[in-house]
């Protein structure tokens, strides 16, 4: 799936790609919707339906990924929260042979995630991912979230590339639309960022079940 011979550099996202985004889903979607609900004596049901209709919101934009803006928003310590959970971070199976398997074939490989610094902490702390990236671009420090076009650019500024010979693999469809029209020269999408539901709909990318299927 991989033209190997026509890359130089790998692209990865963090959260559904190398992580199992379970973890991500059950926090924003159950475990902060319950705090919420507990902090303000509402119910559950009330709850959920205030912080969805924030998170709504904020879809597209910076805030919907950064912490400092969640714990604001909603008057909770949202990392603290996130370590209340942090035993549901995994990373998703084969990816750790598939890192090394590229170290082996001296490709660069940089994590390029919209994950706040606060959240990447936690689950470098909590997984053995971080020593396998040559570099770590977080678009907080960019100030544009990867679904933005403008934010490749900017990368090149702090983390430069040639885009015909990188491969990105992402689970979300808007970002790697971005990285289409910006001309990134291999994508692959994922078919089931969270191990807990179906499969989803990857459009118009081809896209991987396991990182096995990667393995050069």
């Amino acid at each position: 799936m991989i033209a190997w011979n026509q890359l130089d550099t790998l692209l990865l996202d963090l959260d559904g790609t190398l992580l199992d985004l379970h973890y991500d889903n059950h926090f924003w979607l159950e475990h902060v919707p319950r705090r919420y609900a507990e902090k303000n004596a509402l119910p559950l049901d009330a709850a959920k339906t205030e912080v969805l209709a924030r998170y709504k919101r904020a879809e597209g934009t910076l805030n919907w990924y950064c912490v400092d803006y969640w714990s604001r928003e909603l008057k909770l310590d949202i990392p603290q929260l996130k370590e209340e959970v942090e035993h549901l971070i995994a990373v998703h199976p084969h990816v750790l042979d598939f890192l090394a398997a590229v170290r082996a074939l001296k490709k660069r490989i940089v994590l390029v995630t919209n994950a706040h610094g606060k959240t990447l902490s936690i689950k470098f702390r909590r997984t053995p991912l971080a020593g396998h990236f040559d570099a770590v671009v977080c678009s907080h420090d960019i100030g544009l979230p990867k679904e933005h076009l403008d934010f490749w650019d900017k990368m090149q500024k702090v983390q430069a590339f040639q885009k015909e010979s990188a491969l990105l693999i992402d689970d979300s469809l808007p970002v790697l639309r971005s990285a289409k029209q910006y001309g990134i020269g291999q994508l692959l999408a994922v078919y089931k960022p969270d191990s807990k539901l179906p499969e989803k709909d990857v459009g118009e990318f081809r896209a991987i079940r396991s990182f096995r299927e990667l393995l050069p």
